[in-house]
């Protein structure tokens, strides 16, 4: 299968993940993922964890860019001193706790440094980063971590070129940044090469709630490509409001741990109570498969 059009360097390089870190997105991101490589511990055998789009790795609170746009204010924040109950919202805010040792929030980790909290010495890290800026930061932080390895590669290349990895089971992180509407056309054709290479790992692919017309059709097109095993986990912090910047995110997840709709069905209530405003709505949805 031939790669997907490889993005335009200056408009995709003007990104910088810096200034969203730990919004209401990331906060749904990171859970989905911290449930995936949880239920990938309960085994001894090893896994490998997959980053398209690596980012710098951890972001600083206090760095102009977060403090700028103050997205952290409405995702990450909200949940700092919350005790919910719920094991995988829990779980995510006691892991951002850990890498925060001082008891103030002052660092969010993407998901590269989730990732990496989360593994065991036989598993494995990959990650591509194609930012200078980003990918000279995200590997100097795992410099000497033999669990990891970064490459400074387009996303796209960078499944061609390592996948598949030397363990069968594992999960793929896929997170456009979704500016340029080549983005949109692009995921799908990168992830059943991917998957042509690696067909037992679990794929979760990050999507924006912009419009609802134009998200749909994403969706729409992962049911007509007939994917074997795919659940929706959306949620949105205001109404569908088209041209007033993103007003929620979600996961679609192929292959996904027969336990991760359930978790994200309990969660979701109280996502719903912290993160959102009145209006704001959540999904947890079986698309194919069983149950669908």
């Amino acid at each position: 299968m031939p790669l997907p059009s490889s993005p335009g360097l200056l408009p995709m390089l003007s990104y910088r993940h810096s200034y969203h870190a730990g919004n209401f997105a990331d906060v749904l991101k990171h859970i989905v993922q911290i449930a995936i490589i949880e239920y990938l511990k309960k085994k001894d055998k090893p896994f490998t964890v997959h980053d398209t789009h690596g980012g710098a790795g951890n972001y600083l609170i206090d760095s102009d860019h977060m403090q700028k746009t103050g997205e952290y204010r409405d995702g990450i924040e909200r949940l700092w001193d919350k005790r919910t109950e719920v094991g995988v919202i829990d779980q995510y805010v006691k892991l951002v706790k850990q890498l925060n040792p001082v008891g103030k929030l002052r660092e969010y980790p993407g998901s590269p440094s989730i990732a990496a909290s989360l593994l065991r010495e036989q598993d494995r890290l990959q990650c591509t980063e194609l930012h200078s800026t980003d990918f000279e930061l995200l590997h100097k932080r795992f410099a000497g971590d033999k669990r990891v390895r970064v490459e400074k590669l387009d996303a796209w290349q960078g499944i061609k070129a390592m996948m598949p990895p030397q363990h069968r089971r594992g999960m793929v992180l896929i997170d456009p940044s979704y500016e340029l509407e080549r983005d949109y056309r692009d995921v799908l054709p990168a992830l059943q090469m991917a998957m042509e290479r690696w067909a037992t790992a679990t794929y979760a692919i990050w999507y924006p709630v912009l419009d609802r017309n134009r998200t749909e059709h994403f969706v729409r097109e992962f049911i007509k490509a007939e994917m074997p095993d795919l659940l929706r986990v959306e949620l949105c912090v205001r109404p569908d409001a088209s041209g007033r910047g993103m007003t929620g995110s979600g996961m679609l997840i192929i292959n996904p741990p027969y336990t991760l709709a359930q978790h994200m069905a309990q969660a979701m209530p109280l996502l719903k109570e912290h993160l959102c405003d009145t209006g704001g709505h959540g999904m947890v949805k079986r698309l194919t498969g069983e149950g669908a």
